[in-house]
């Protein structure tokens, strides 16, 4: 848990630091209350005895008090007193705790998911989107961990000043308690310490498992109803989420069982006590504010150790977890550059002698590739499959680095570590079209206006971008129009009307440079017709890539290359269909 406070903000610290003074308040407030219950027992028992001490004399006789039985009532009201104010300060502060994991938890979950968002492409790439889902969702664990973190610190603050009250009333005694119930804790922890650390392990890893199984059975539900593989993946969730329960059940146990030990042990403790000191003064009455006192010294004696016994043993649950958070969260964050307007391509896109490879053990997938793009070009990529066009197309978004070479836009070198702002400036300026469309779970102009708050979106713009993308038509008449929902993940459309309206976002967004990764790839021939012939109509502002996946498409283009072992081995005008 160390870790977490060098991510805590300057008002979270502070915060926290009032939340300590809390503690100590909750603690005297124990103390307060323990030492009202020897008076008040006296009054019961022995108000004469209570009576002839100079000090109570004195007191009663400032508010007109003569006799020792007037002493009942200011004795029961300072008894009660103390009682409500300690029950009131511990749900304060019980309250303060929830409140600060809480906060705390929001944050680290804030801070996990920024810094997986903020990651470079190729982070993303080589990670398992369930592995980084999981990692965000142990911020909840960790969250909960704080908390026990918080109320074993405020229940060590309590046992203390319950201790130090027991001193004061009976040295022996109170030195006897705390042997005899520390000594049953600390062998209690060494036995189940390595038990609770292992099992926190498993349960990260079964809770890691348990969200693949959802996301892999829910993800291609088509394919698990088609094939049959229900029982498949109901399996693997089954023996995932099994593990789990009986670990999280495990652990619970393990933390909660020593509640009963403990109690049972102090109450044969006091037993024993009372009838010691009984046996040693002969007098039961005289000794009854003593007993009194220790009976409910160890009665808020015991719950606070059992707290601090179950806090330790949630945060060795948690220690799993809590590492889990601590990597995700421990990520350099990119320096954050807040650009305003697109870097628009004003001559030309340039590859200068260019290599990239996606590990430094592996073979280049570029080797030297020299390719200059003018303004308002058409250009078609083809070539077989690990030719490097997807990493070209990565790598002219700026989503991969070069491992060598530069990338130049109009002469401007887009990968100069002192104008970080480049990169963002020209992803601004670049509308990509992939094979697979991601399409959120709201409107049809939400998904064309793909990120742009509801409020913002300009729906006259929408609508231009659907009709150049040959998929007004269908959403016109759609029983909501643009706001009719697509369902999760488009699932409401067919796949051509899912593309178009991919095709439809990159149009809205009014960038200078469109990237189609086989885009049309889904389209029927004379749909892919309309919306090439859209495209082809766009003002020369546009420049295009396109990854064809139908040779047809390259007809329009003004060049194609043609890629192969990450080289350029064809650059030039479309040939027939036929060469091809």
């Amino acid at each position: 848990m160390l870790g977490i406070w060098f991510h805590l903000s300057r008002r979270r610290r502070i915060q926290l630091g009032l939340l300590l003074i809390m503690m100590f308040a909750s603690g005297a407030a124990e103390l307060v209350s323990l030492g009202t219950v020897l008076p008040f027992l006296a009054v019961l028992s022995e108000p004469e005895r209570l009576w002839q001490q100079p000090l109570v004399q004195a007191l009663a006789s400032n508010v007109g008090y003569s006799v020792a039985s007037q002493l009942l009532l200011p004795a029961t009201l300072a008894f009660a007193a103390a009682a409500l104010l300690a029950a009131l300060v511990r749900l304060a502060n019980l309250w303060m705790n929830g409140q600060f994991a809480a906060a705390v938890g929001s944050d680290l979950s804030c801070d996990a998911y920024e810094r997986m968002l903020y990651q470079p492409y190729c982070v993303h790439v080589q990670r398992n989107s369930a592995e980084m889902i999981n990692a965000i969702r142990q911020t909840g664990n960790t969250a909960a961990a704080l908390n026990s973190l918080l109320q074993l610190i405020t229940s060590t603050v309590v046992a203390v000043s319950l201790l130090i009250g027991l001193l004061l009333i009976d040295a022996r005694i109170a030195v006897f308690a705390a042997a005899l119930f520390g000594s049953f804790n600390f062998v209690l922890a060494v036995i189940s310490k390595r038990e609770l650390r292992n099992n926190g392990q498993k349960i990260a890893e079964a809770s890691g498992l348990q969200l693949k199984a959802q996301q892999e059975g829910l993800g291609a539900i088509r394919d698990v109803l088609l094939d049959g593989k229900k029982p498949t993946y109901l399996q693997i969730y089954r023996q995932s989420d099994g593990i789990l329960r009986r670990l999280q059940a495990r652990n619970n146990f393990l933390a909660t069982f020593p509640r009963y030990a403990v109690e049972a042990v102090g109450m044969v403790g006091i037993a024993l006590v009372g009838a010691l000191v009984v046996s040693q003064q002969g007098s039961a009455a005289s000794m009854l504010p003593l007993l009194g006192a220790l009976a409910l010294g160890a009665q808020r004696l015991l719950p606070a150790l059992q707290q601090i016994y179950s806090g330790w043993a949630v945060l060795r649950t948690y220690n799993a977890p809590i590492q889990i958070v601590l990597e995700m969260i421990n990520q350099p964050l990119p320096a954050q550059v807040f650009c305003i307007e697109p870097l628009n391509l004003r001559d030309s896109i340039r590859f200068e002698r260019v290599y990239f490879r996606y590990g430094h053990t592996q073979v280049d997938v570029l080797q030297g590739l020299d390719l200059e793009i003018r303004r308002g070009d058409r250009i078609g990529v083809i070539g077989s499959t690990g030719s490097g066009k997807s990493t070209f197309i990565d790598l002219l978004m700026t989503l991969l680095a070069p491992s060598a070479g530069k990338l130049l836009v109009d002469e401007v070198d887009l990968h100069d570590p002192d104008h970080p702002e480049r990169l963002l400036a020209w992803r601004a300026a670049i509308a990509h079209v992939p094979q697979s469309i991601y399409l959120a779970d709201c409107s049809i102009a939400e998904n064309i206006a793909f990120g742009v708050p509801r409020n913002q979106i300009d729906l006259a713009r929408v609508r231009q971008a659907a009709e150049h993308a040959q998929i007004a038509s269908f959403i016109e008449t759609s029983h909501n129009g643009y706001q009719s929902f697509v369902g999760e993940r488009g699932i409401r459309l067919s796949g051509g009307q899912r593309q178009r309206i991919g095709i439809a976002r990159a149009l809205y967004k009014q960038a200078s440079l469109l990237v189609f990764d086989e885009a049309t790839s889904a389209l029927d021939g004379s749909t892919e017709e309309s919306v090439i012939a859209a495209v082809e109509g766009l003002s020369n502002e546009h420049t295009i890539v396109m990854i064809a996946h139908r040779l047809s498409t390259l007809k329009r283009c003004d060049r194609v290359i043609r890629l192969e072992n990450g080289k350029i081995i064809e650059d030039g005008l479309p040939k027939p269909l036929s060469i091809y």
